[in-house]
């Protein structure tokens, strides 16, 4: 297939869960994909692509550290040409306690993953998508951007934050015709929701089936779920969609 066909993605977080359907799927739809992530399992992922007949590296970032984020986002543009997609994945949950019981140091950690690693990654990118005249940067926030769940603090703040930066990146980029919009995952069985599910002290198949049933569709999410997601956002067919939310739930904030 060739949605994608000619652009050259990058995607934080790509070495596992969402991150690696996210660079799969756009790999499949004729993207060149570079997998950033402190993870080395990344290269497995860039090695499975390439064996599959794609075109993907792995380079090692840590997103919430400046200088690397610049270095390694000129290292893709040298390597594969170009930037036209930029997808914020890279996220972690946080410790699930009440905010008068969080440690300063919890929240900061959260925040600086979830939150400041997309000012980051978006504010090197955006030289390299305004060479291209043009570019898609999705941004992975959550249902928990949209709405509570008395539960995770940072992470609800992060991903509110991540929501509207999105909206005014939106406003500040598209008179170069940069794209930016948000996608917010509903509850997808990945390590993050797992290593939850564990910290909480539930039986995973117990919190499966509860979660199951929030979903009005029936059932939680998959990786591809929202992967496809991002292949809409990262193509032209979504030329004229900018400061949106996409919202793949299952029906879960339809309520």
């Amino acid at each position: 297939m060739s949605r994608l066909n000619g652009k050259v993605a990058v995607v934080t977080g790509g070495a596992n869960g969402l991150g690696t359907a996210i660079a799969t799927r756009l790999s499949e739809e004729g993207a060149a994909v570079a997998i950033l992530d402190r993870d080395p399992s990344g290269q497995d992922v860039a090695e499975k692509i390439v064996s599959g007949g794609g075109r993907a590296i792995f380079r090692t970032c840590d997103v919430t550290v400046e200088d690397e984020v610049a270095g390694r986002l000129r290292e893709v543009v040298d390597e594969l040409g170009r930037l036209d997609v930029l997808v914020n994945n890279a996220g972690v949950e946080g410790a699930n306690q009440p905010t008068d019981q969080l440690e300063l140091a919890e929240w900061e950690r959260v925040m600086a993953v979830n939150c400041t690693a997309v000012f980051l990654c978006t504010k090197h990118a955006i030289p390299h998508l305004r060479r291209a005249g043009a570019g898609s940067i999705v941004n992975i926030s959550s249902i928990y951007g949209l709405v509570g769940g008395g539960d995770i603090p940072p992470y609800h703040a992060s991903k509110g934050a991540v929501r509207l930066m999105s909206k005014n990146d939106a406003l500040t980029y598209a008179p170069e015709k940069i794209r930016v919009n948000s996608i917010h995952p509903g509850f997808i069985f990945t390590d993050m929701v797992n290593r939850y599910v564990d910290e909480a002290g539930l039986d995973r198949g117990d919190a499966r089936t509860a979660l199951d049933a929030l979903h009005p569709l029936g059932g939680t999410g998959t990786p591809d779920d929202i992967a496809w997601g991002v292949v809409y956002l990262a193509s032209d067919e979504a030329r004229w969609v900018t400061g949106t939310e996409l919202v793949i739930d299952g029906g879960y904030t339809a309520r």
